[in-house]
C-alpha cells in the first residue's frame, strides 16, 4: 500500500535542507495569527461594526493562545508534529475560506467569528506542533543558527498580512465599490494561498526519525501538567512575575485595539479619517518594520549588557512613545509622512521596550521544567492582551479618543510599578545572547 504523505509513523529520516521548510513554516505560523488578531479588526471597522464590537469580539480570539497549554500535552499522544502540522494547516485554509464565504451573508458576523475562533484554534495548535518539531528536526546548533530565520519569516508575515492583505482588500474596495465583496475576494485569496503552503509542506517537511507518536497515558500527562503548575507558582517571588506577565502591556493591550480604528475613523468621530490601503501600509508595513528593528536593538543591546541594566530604558522605551497618539488625537494630523513618522517611533519603541518582557519570561522559565514553565509564560502573555482589549472598545466609546489615549498614558503607570517591583540576576541575558537576539 502506498504510503500517505502526511504518515508520522515512519522511523525512517529523510534529511531536508533547512532553508526549504523553516522559512514558509513560520511564515504560515504567523499568518493565521495576524489574520485573527489584526486584519479582522480592519475587516469589521470596514463592515461597519462600533468599536467596542470590535474590541470584545476580537479579544476573545486571544483565548486558544492562553489555554493552549492545556492541551499541548496531548499532540504528543496523537500523531507526529508533522502530522499536526499538516492537518493544522488543511483547516486553517478551509476556515479561511469559511470567513470568505460568510462575509457577504446577512449574519456575517457569528459565521466570520466562528471560523475566525476555529482559525485561532488551529494556530494555536499548530504553533505547538511547529516549534516542537523544530527541535526535533535540528540538531542543537542548528536550532540556535536558524533561530533568526525563523523570526524573521515570522515578521516578514506579519507585514504580508497585517500590511499587503489589507491594502490588497484596500484596493479592491476603490476598484469595485463594494466592501463586502472586496473582503471576500481577499479571504478567498489568502485560503488559497494557504493551501499552496500546504502543499509545498506535504513534500517538503522532512520526517525526523524522532517524530513519533509518545505512548504516554493521558492521566499521567494530567498529573504531569498539575506538578508543571504547582512548580510554577512555588518559584520564588511567584506573585510578583505573574503580575508583571499581566501588567507590564497593559497601555499597549488597550491601545491595540483601538490604533487601526483610530486611524480609519472621521476626524468628525474623533480619528484620522485614513483609507483601508493607507492603513495597511502604516500599521503592516512602517509600523511592523520599526517594531521588528527595535526587537533587533534591543536584544543587541540585552545580549551585551544583561537585562537588569537595559531593563529600565526599556520600560521608558514602551510607554513614552505612547505619546504619539495622544498628540495625533488632539491635533488630527493630515500629513501622511508625519503619520508614518510617529507610528515608526511609537512601534519602534513598543519592539525595545518589548524585548524585556520576553527575556523576563525566559528568565522566569529556567530550571529543570523551562519549556513547560515558558509555556504557562506565553498564556499568560496571551492574557495580558485578551483582558484589557474586552473593554478597550466600550472605554474608547464613553470618553472618546482624546480621552482615550490619556488612560493610556496613566496605565504606563501599572508597567512602571510592575517592573519596579522585580528581582533580576544582573548577569541574565549575557549568556543567553542568541535568544535574546532574536526575541
Amino acid at each position: 500500500m502506498k504510503q500517505n504523505p502526511a504518515d508520522s509513523q515512519t522511523t525512517v529520516s529523510t534529511r531536508t535542507n533547512p532553508w526549504k521548510w523553516i522559512p514558509t513554516l513560520y511564515f504560515a505560523e504567523a499568518l493565521p495569527y495576524v489574520t485573527v488578531m489584526t486584519v479582522s479588526t480592519v475587516m469589521y471597522k470596514r463592515l461597519g461594526l462600533s468599536n467596542a464590537e470590535i474590541a470584545f469580539y476580537t479579544s476573545w480570539l486571544y483565548l486558544p493562545w492562553t489555554i493552549k497549554p492545556l492541551w499541548s500535552p496531548f499532540i504528543d499522544l496523537m500523531k507526529s508534529k508533522r502530522w499536526w502540522i499538516l492537518v493544522m494547516e488543511l483547516l486553517i485554509a478551509a476556515s479561511i475560506a469559511g470567513v470568505a464565504f460568510t462575509i457577504p451573508s446577512t449574519h456575517f458576523l457569528w459565521s466570520t467569528l466562528l471560523f475566525f475562533a476555529f482559525m485561532a484554534f488551529c494556530s494555536a495548535t499548530h504553533d505547538i506542533a511547529a516549534d516542537g518539531f523544530y527541535m526535533l528536526a535540528l540538531n542543537p546548533h542548528e536550532q540556535t543558527l536558524y533561530v533568526g530565520i525563523r523570526s524573521t519569516f515570522y515578521r516578514i508575515a506579519t507585514i504580508a498580512g497585517g500590511g499587503v492583505l489589507i491594502m490588497l482588500a484596500g484596493a479592491l474596495e476603490t476598484y469595485t465599490r463594494r466592501v463586502a465583496f472586496s473582503w471576500s475576494v481577499t479571504f478567498y485569496a489568502l485560503s488559497a494561498f494557504f493551501a499552496l503552503a500546504l502543499a509545498y509542506h506535504i513534500f517538503k517537511l522532512p520526517r525526523p526519525a524522532c517524530d513519533r507518536t509518545r505512548h504516554t497515558p493521558p492521566g499521567r500527562l494530567l498529573k504531569d501538567f498539575g506538578l508543571t503548575l504547582l512548580s510554577f507558582v512555588q518559584k520564588p517571588h511567584a506573585v510578583t512575575a505573574i503580575l508583571f506577565m499581566l501588567l507590564y502591556r497593559l497601555p499597549e493591550a488597550l491601545l491595540i485595539k483601538m490604533s487601526n480604528v483610530f486611524l480609519m475613523d472621521p476626524p468628525s468621530a474623533g480619528g484620522l479619517g485614513l483609507s483601508t490601503q493607507e492603513v495597511g501600509f502604516v500599521q503592516g508595513t512602517v509600523g511592523v518594520f520599526g517594531l521588528t528593528l527595535g526587537g533587533i536593538i534591543g536584544g543587541v543591546a540585552a545580549a551585551r549588557h544583561g537585562l537588569r541594566r537595559w531593563l529600565w530604558p526599556m520600560v521608558w522605551s514602551i510607554t513614552i512613545p505612547d505619546l504619539v497618539y495622544v498628540y495625533l488625537s488632539y491635533f488630527h494630523s493630515t500629513d501622511f509622512l508625519l503619520i508614518n513618522v510617529l507610528i515608526f517611533i511609537e512601534q519602534f519603541g513598543y519592539g525595545f521596550g518589548f524585548t524585556a518582557y520576553m527575556l523576563f519570561l525566559l528568565y522566569y522559565s529556567q530550571g529543570e521544567q523551562q519549556t513547560s514553565h515558558y509555556a504557562l509564560c506565553t498564556a499568560f502573555m496571551a492574557l495580558s492582551m485578551m483582558l484589557p482589549g474586552l473593554i478597550a472598545g466600550e472605554l474608547q466609546e464613553a470618553v472618546g479618543y482624546s480621552n482615550f489615549f490619556l488612560i493610556v498614558m496613566a496605565c504606563c503607570l501599572v508597567t512602571v510599578g510592575v517592573t519596579a517591583l522585580l528581582k533580576i540576576d544582573p548577569e541574565f541575558g549575557k549568556k543567553n545572547r542568541h535568544e535574546n537576539a532574536t526575541s
